[in-house]
């Protein structure tokens, strides 16, 4: 590169950098005029935010004194939580397997409440088969005992109703021998129902 471009490339690099330097500067002051503005509107917030803060001071260290205090109470919790998580990663076994295990034993106490209800049912039909066949022997044996009755007493009482006109013959008869005399059929049928 020529001497001469190189001095025109220095100067203006000077020149950009001095308008740089110009141009920060006004910058800074009108930062510095916007800064002194925000502090005059603030100073009455600032006068009325300092009575607060320093009542806030107070519950400040109170409230760092308990984050002190609660410290210890936290890492105990802490442990006792960690405690708690080994307890339930070192048990999860068992208690899957006894969570399969009460599955399967309700499972199987669901068949066997199915299996006892069916038995249950099949006792009840057959006791009712059971009962009808009975009701059905002890009718026909009740009904066979009203005819077995029934014949006996035509067979006892045919014997006793042709004695018993037999008799009322003979009385007719011998009353008829002795007094001479006829009864009328009215006399007769009394004398035969009282002898009944």
């Amino acid at each position: 590169m020529p001497e001469d471009v190189f001095r025109i490339v220095v100067t203006a690099a000077v020149a950009l950098a001095a308008i740089a330097f110009v141009v920060q500067a006004f910058m800074m002051g009108a930062l510095m005029r916007t800064v002194r503005k925000i502090q005059r509107e603030s100073e009455p917030l600032i006068d009325k935010a300092g009575p607060v803060i320093a009542r806030l001071g107070p519950v400040i260290d109170r409230l760092q004194a308990l984050v002190e205090k609660a410290g210890p109470a936290v890492e105990r919790a802490g442990g006792a939580m960690e405690a708690a998580q080994r307890i339930l990663e070192e048990n999860r076994p068992h208690v899957a397997e006894i969570t399969s295990e009460v599955a399967g034993i309700a499972r199987t106490s669901r068949a066997q409440v199915e299996r006892v209800g069916e038995l249950l049912n099949e006792a009840g039909d057959c006791a009712r088969t059971s009962m009808a066949r009975i009701e059905r022997t002890v009718d026909s044996a009740a009904e066979q005992v009203e005819q077995a009755g029934d014949a006996a007493k035509r067979a006892v009482m045919r014997p006793v109703h042709e004695a018993n006109a037999l008799a009322a013959g003979i009385s007719a008869a011998v009353a008829t021998l002795i007094r001479g005399r006829k009864y009328s059929v009215d006399s007769v049928t009394q004398d035969e129902e009282m002898f009944i």
